[in-house]
């Protein structure tokens, strides 16, 4: 592909993932600061990500109807943008709340069109995507670098001020980005997407995911506050972060190799059972410096590894035509609905800190029921590397 589209490709995901390297983090960090208990916190992180089972539905159905991908794009990192910044006047549970869940809502209209363009743009290299998405896991480690500095530096409001710069860059570079000229094909699949969802071996790479993500939930919800109270110094936030996204990044420039290798099945059972191992880690271990950093390195395959797998999967499994509509539904049921689901647990769990063990062992256990799953998948041939 052209230097040019793969810089401003590369760019869209630099900022994109980099707004999540300063929430996921440091949102339960930013709200504890305004004094909520940590059920509040997991109210309002299952709240603002269970949008996700909403919006991306509601995005892809319009970009698939108008084959607009670019412009919803645009929208959403502008509408997002604008929501945001709406948290320098706010205060109290309800309009933070809110106001979070509107930002998340247009949110979501991003990267389910955003892998769509890519993809199209690759002409479906796995390889090639593997390359542009690691440009995002180095905005997620630069931001959480950045954030746990300035926000133990400046206190919580720096949070505030660095979205609106992310977000506000963000959105410059989706004013960059080139759409593609339509293709068509003398083959188009006419098939209703319903068949696609309800096939048998969709439904248990679904819920898979689904388990895979309920698992994240101490993790993206009290990890900042949990190293906090093993008495880890601040910056040591940003510095674990930092181990698990070059692990991802790593995974990402080798992507290829497992591709080659294995097949889709393979490495999503290996994932998710390694998973399963970082979780029980990351609960049992967590004060001793050297097993939290192993724990934090298996994040290559907790996320890299099954993300780029699972796009595989998803780009073969549904037509050119469903693409949109099939990011949809695994970013919405997956992220969407896992996240929530374990967000609000973990929060019912970790009774500020107490907890924090056994929702780590749940989390284990959500991973190995996900295994499982996998396991039972039929088998699918291996991703093509080109």
């Amino acid at each position: 592909m052209a230097s040019a589209n793969f810089t401003r490709l590369s760019a869209g995901y630099f900022w994109y993932f980099a707004i999540l390297g300063l929430i996921v983090p440091f949102l339960p960090v930013f709200l504890d600061a305004k004094a909520f208990s940590s059920i509040q916190i997991g109210e309002i992180l299952a709240i603002i990500t269970a949008t996700k089972v909403i919006g991306p539905t509601l995005w892809a159905f319009a970009a698939d109807k108008s084959d607009q991908q670019l412009t919803i794009i645009r929208l959403g990192s502008l509408l997002a943008l604008f929501s945001f910044s709406l948290l320098f006047w706010l205060d109290g549970y309800w309009p933070i709340t809110f106001c979070l869940a509107i930002f998340s809502l247009f949110w979501t209209a991003i990267l389910p069109q955003l892998e769509v363009l890519t993809l199209n743009s690759i002409r479906r290299s796995n390889k090639i995507y593997a390359r542009i998405r690691l440009w995002g896991s180095i905005g997620f480690i630069v931001l959480a670098v950045l954030a746990g500095d300035l926000i133990e530096r400046f206190s919580e409001n720096a949070f505030t001020y660095l979205g609106l710069l992310v977000l506000s860059a963000l959105f410059i570079s989706t004013l960059k980005m080139k759409s593609l000229r339509k293709v068509t094909s003398g083959l188009q699949e006419n098939s209703p997407i319903i068949d696609k969802f309800f096939n048998r071996g969709f439904l248990l790479f679904f819920f898979a995911g689904m388990m895979l993500q309920m698992s994240f939930g101490p993790y993206y919800g009290f990890f900042a506050l949990y190293l906090r109270e093993l008495n880890y110094p601040g910056f040591s936030v940003g510095g674990f972060i930092t181990i698990a996204v070059l692990a991802e990044i790593i995974i990402f420039i080798y992507a290829s190799f497992f591709f080659r290798h294995f097949s889709i099945k393979t490495l999503l059972a290996i994932s998710l059972l390694l998973t399963a191992f970082r979780w029980y880690l990351t609960g049992s271990f967590a004060d001793n410096v050297w097993l939290l950093a192993i724990a934090q390195g298996i994040h290559a395959f907790s996320f890299g590894l099954y993300h780029s797998a699972s796009i595989g999967f998803i780009h073969q499994h549904f037509s050119r035509n469903q693409q949109s509509r099939g990011q949809a539904i695994y970013i919405g049921g997956v992220y969407g609905l896992g996240g929530a689901i374990g967000a609000y647990l973990a929060g019912t769990v970790w009774q500020d800190g107490l907890g924090s063990e056994l929702s780590y062992n749940l989390a284990m256990i959500a991973a190995l029921l996900g295994t499982l799953m996998i396991l039972c998948m039929p088998a699918y041939k291996k991703i093509p590397i080109e």
